[in-house]
C-alpha cells in the first residue's frame, strides 16, 4: 500500500535498536516517493569481547525479530527488509529463507521480506562477478567465519580472505572508523578477488565502498547498499543514484 509521501514504495524496516547506521545510510539511498519506517529489534549493547559474546548477541537479534515485524507491519508496508545481516546467514546458508517461513507463520503467506542473503548475491550477479574468489571484511569475531564462509560457498563464490575487525560491543561496529576500513579494504584488494564483500549492517559503509571501487579498481559490495538496493530493483523502483557505488548508478 502507497500513501501520500511513499506514493511510489513504502518499506518496512527491522533493525537492532543498537543500530546506529542502517537508518541513515537506507535515508540517504532514498529515491524520491520511497519512504522507509524503522521498527527496533530490542537487543541490549552487549559487550562481544569473544566468540560466545558474539554467538549470544546473534540469539538476541533472532528473539527481538519478530515483534519488530509485528509492529511495522501496522503502517502496511509494502514488504519488511531485514536490516541486519548475520541473521540471515548464520547457522544455515538458508537461513534468511527460515526466517520468511516463520514470519509467514505468523504473519500470514503474503509477507515479503528482503534480506542480505538474496541481496548479496544479486548484488555480486549485478555487477558481473557470478563466481570465483571473494574477499570478506566484517566487524564480527572470528567465530562468524564458518558461517559467512558456507553462505558465500553456497552461492558458488571461494572466499580466499576474511578479515573480522572485532567490535568490542554492539554500538561500537559504529564506531569502525574509515582509516581503519580503508586500510583493510587495501589488504583484501591485494589477493586480487574479483570483489570484496562487506557484512555488518551497523558499519558504515556504504559511502567508503564507493570510493574504493574507484581506487581498487573492483567491485566491493556494502551490505546495506545491497539490501536497499535489492528491496528497491525487486519493487520496480530502477532510480539511479551516485555516491554508493556501481549498484545504485548502474545496476
Amino acid at each position: 500500500m502507497t500513501d501520500a509521501l511513499g506514493w511510489r514504495l513504502k518499506l518496512g524496516v527491522v533493525t537492532p535498536s543498537v543500530n546506529t547506521v542502517v537508518q541513515p545510510e537506507y535515508d540517504d539511498m532514498r529515491p524520491r516517493g520511497v519512504t522507509n519506517h524503522v521498527a527496533r529489534i530490542h537487543i541490549p549493547d552487549r559487550v562481544t569481547a569473544d566468540d560466545a559474546d558474539f554467538e549470544e548477541l546473534v540469539r538476541d537479534i533472532d528473539r527481538g525479530v519478530d515483534d519488530a515485524v509485528e509492529r511495522v507491519l501496522t503502517c502496511e508496508p509494502a514488504c519488511v527488509v531485514l536490516g541486519v545481516s548475520i541473521e540471515a546467514v548464520h547457522g544455515d546458508p538458508k537461513a534468511g529463507e527460515a526466517i520468511l517461513k516463520r514470519l509467514r507463520a505468523r504473519f500470514g503467506d503474503d509477507l515479503r521480506l528482503v534480506h542480505a542473503g538474496d541481496a548479496i548475491p544479486a548484488a555480486l550477479k549485478a555487477v558481473g562477478v557470478d563466481e570465483g574468489p571473494v574477499g570478506l571484511i566484517t566487524p564480527y569475531q572470528p567465530v562468524s567465519e564458518p558461517h559467512l564462509r558456507a553462505f558465500m560457498d553456497s552461492c558458488g563464490y571461494d572466499v580466499t580472505t576474511a578479515v573480522h575487525l572485532r567490535a568490542p560491543s554492539a554500538v561500537k561496529i559504529a564506531h569502525i572508523s574509515r582509516e581503519t576500513l580503508q586500510r583493510e579494504l587495501k589488504r583484501i584488494a591485494a589477493e586480487r578477488p574479483r570483489a570484496i564483500v562487506q557484512f555488518g549492517a551497523n558499519m558504515c559503509m556504504g559511502r567508503i565502498a564507493a570510493e574504493a571501487e574507484r581506487w581498487l579498481d573492483l567491485p566491493v559490495i556494502a551490505v546495506n547498499t545491497a539490501t536497499y538496493w535489492h528491496a528497491l530493483r525487486t519493487h520496480g523502483i530502477d532510480d539511479q543514484a551516485d555516491g554508493f557505488g556501481q549498484l545504485l548508478a548502474r545496476c
